[in-house]
């Protein structure tokens, strides 16, 4: 039977609530005094008698006590959105993670963006490609090519969208809460307040310019909202697309926009690997995608990609990445949801799923197509005798080599 909390229950509660947060901290405290001492091993490293920042290094123990195989002076490959400043407007956010922020990325960078329902992302353009994977909710996109063929589309969670350099488009946030989604662009150094907006042209265009541009008085001009009210601001939810979504214009022959959830994707024992690149979403000319799922234990297995540079992003699940650089350097990083990662082109590297649920994230390269060379498909195809002179390997591991690339091991 419902009823009404009185003061003495609802400070009862509080008191219960307290005591199992007091509880929680201290046993959280206990944890990370024996989680973040700097020691791999004893008679390795010692302990850290000054207070340091134990939330970060509780998201990053194999930084405090990297593996025995780390060496060397490998730059940082990760950073977090966590970490980025956010722009907030009346219709939504973003942020970047730029070669500013990530400064070995110097061919791609990322923006995270939030429209709420109804907001638009002002209709401009930019001198980048923009590739776009929807994290959450839904949006509609529209644009047009050089020859006037027009685009619109409505987009939901796992679909992309790919404009080219130049094209002119918008993204607007649909019900019933709008979307958010990651922008990749094939420029590290990329500034998402750098891209020609409308109004913003408007503005500065003389009033009789764009009389006779537009065939109208010029005394209708001039009415233009400052370019910093818009960007992403708030306008009413559209309604749904019909028959007539291109407004009687004819369509681009290839679409801007990809199912990449509907594709079959390549399944193992742990995991699944969607591969997206221009043989199958054509107007993707610039950037390539794969999107991995590993289950807990499961592993991405030891590769390189052989065309570009790898840039991540972390959708969900806990990770740790380690890369071999040449020359005896090697360095592991940890990962979480909302991390960007990097790899430099043709550098060797492994992603595990260290945490207890499925690891999803995206790999993005700024190419056609997509590309990688498996470790164990190439021992595989090597003279075992030549891999023996090599590696010393017993018989069972050249036994147990794959000539057919399984992409995700199992645990």
């Amino acid at each position: 039977m419902n009823r009404q909390l009185t003061r003495r229950d609802m400070l009862a509660t509080a008191a219960v609530a307290g005591g199992m947060l007091t509880s929680a901290s201290v046993a959280m405290a206990q944890t990370s005094d024996r989680i973040l001492q700097p020691s791999r091993a004893p008679g390795i490293g010692g302990n850290d008698p000054v207070p340091g920042n134990p939330i970060r290094e509780r998201q990053n123990p194999d930084m405090l006590n990297p593996p025995a195989t780390d060496s060397g002076t490998t730059p940082n490959l990760r950073f977090s959105f966590a970490d980025a400043h956010v722009r907030q407007t009346s219709g939504g956010w973003t942020r970047q993670v730029t070669a500013r922020e990530l400064s070995v990325s110097k061919a791609i960078a990322g923006v995270q963006m939030r429209l709420n329902a109804g907001a638009v992302r002002e209709l401009h353009w930019h001198k980048q490609a923009e590739w776009a994977y929807m994290l959450y909710g839904t949006a509609r996109i529209t644009a047009i090519d050089p020859e006037g063929r027009n685009f619109v589309d409505d987009v939901g969670v796992g679909d992309l969208w790919y404009f080219p350099g130049g094209i002119p488009h918008s993204i607007q946030g649909l019900g019933p809460d709008g979307c958010e989604f990651l922008l990749v662009f094939d420029d590290g150094n990329f500034d998402e307040d750098d891209t020609f907006l409308l109004s913003d042209w408007f503005k500065h265009v003389p009033a009789e310019v764009l009389s006779k541009n537009f065939g109208a008085p010029a005394s209708l001009f001039g009415h233009t909202p400052d370019p910093s009210e818009l960007y992403i601001f708030k306008a009413p939810v559209p309604g749904p697309l019909g028959p007539d979504r291109l407004l009687g214009a004819s369509p681009v022959p290839q679409s801007f926009s990809h199912r990449m959830m509907a594709q079959d994707p390549i399944r193992t024992k742990s995991g699944t690997v969607r591969i997206t690149d221009s043989s199958v979403f054509p107007a993707s000319k610039d950037i390539a995608a794969a999107l991995v799922e590993i289950e807990p234990g499961g592993l991405r297995e030891l590769h390189w990609h052989p065309n570009a540079d790898e840039w991540q992003y972390y959708i969900s699940g806990q990770a740790r990445m380690g890369v071999f650089a040449a020359s005896g350097q090697a360095r592991t990083f940890d990962f979480q949801a909302g991390d960007v990662g990097f790899v430099p082109f043709a550098t060797g590297h492994y992603v595990e799923n260290t945490g207890t649920t499925t690891l999803r994230f995206l790999e993005m390269f700024k190419s056609s197509y997509f590309a990688d060379v498996s470790l164990n498909q190439w021992m595989a195809l090597t003279p075992p005798e030549l891999l023996k002179v090599h590696l010393k390997l017993d018989q069972q591991v050249t036994m147990a080599l794959n000539k057919t690339k399984i992409p995700v091991r199992p645990a």
